[in-house]
């Protein structure tokens, strides 16, 4: 029913702004895989803790072209073209499940140690999160947002950067997309940390089991459907501009 996939993005939006985790499905179609989200702001070193425990996939931050572009953050395919054309074959191969990857660099906030650990994995994700949140929401130029990044950040790092595609899930249905998406219909900042939730068969997490864990756990779960659904009704097919 239409009024039930309102009530669940309305309260996904709501968790995420509390800073509690939301679960995305993204297809049956696709990578048929669950992930946990958090808005990227609202991260400490309990929410890493959910996605390195209870998740245990890669944990990354997905953003939005525009915040990408602010920052000169290339695709990493791009910088391996870059580096040698020996490479290509590597980058070239298809995926099994999407035409690309969304993966760009890595980075460690200057005052992690490692930047591996809980805490300073917390720190770099909530602190890129609020830099983000300036920069969209308006409150400092794209020059104070890229000095503030190069100053406090250091790449490679421990924190994985995706950059999402340019119409958002108009132009790719990954959870990169996904995560942006759902944050712009809530007007949230687009700064998203996700990470998969695996199964200790050795497999992806069920869906069945992943809605039986946000049951247990109180959390909401979406289907990626929903948000492309929810999506078009309030950017319709100005998505790549939202």
């Amino acid at each position: 029913m239409e009024e039930d996939k309102d009530i669940l993005i309305d309260e996904a939006i709501k968790a995420l702004k509390n800073g509690r985790p939301v679960l995305v499905f993204d297809s049956e179609s696709r990578e048929r895989e669950t992930d946990i989200f958090f808005l990227a702001e609202k991260v400490n070193y309990k929410s890493v803790q959910v996605l390195r425990k209870e998740a245990g996939g890669l944990i990354c931050i997905s953003i939005h072209p525009k915040i990408a572009d602010a920052l000169g953050l290339p695709f990493l395919r791009q910088l391996l073209a870059l580096y040698s054309s020996k490479l290509k074959v590597l980058y070239t191969k298809p995926l099994p499940y999407d035409e690309r990857s969304a993966f760009s660099i890595t980075i460690n906030h200057v005052k992690t140690f490692t930047g591996i650990p809980d805490r300073d994995r917390a720190l770099t994700i909530s602190r890129f999160g609020e830099i983000c949140s300036e920069f969209w929401n308006k409150r400092i130029t794209n020059e104070d947002f890229y000095r503030i990044f190069t100053e406090e950040f250091r790449s490679p790092g421990h924190v994985f950067i995706l950059r999402a595609a340019h119409k958002l899930v108009f132009e790719r249905q990954g959870h990169t997309e996904l995560a942006a998406s759902l944050a712009l219909i809530g007007d949230l900042t687009p700064c998203v940390v996700l990470a998969e939730m695996l199964g200790d068969d050795g497999y992806s997490l069920s869906l069945e089991k992943a809605k039986k864990y946000a049951d247990e756990h109180g959390y909401v779960i979406l289907e990626g459907s929903i948000i492309i659904e929810k999506f078009r009704e309030k950017f319709g097919e100005t998505a790549g501009e939202a």
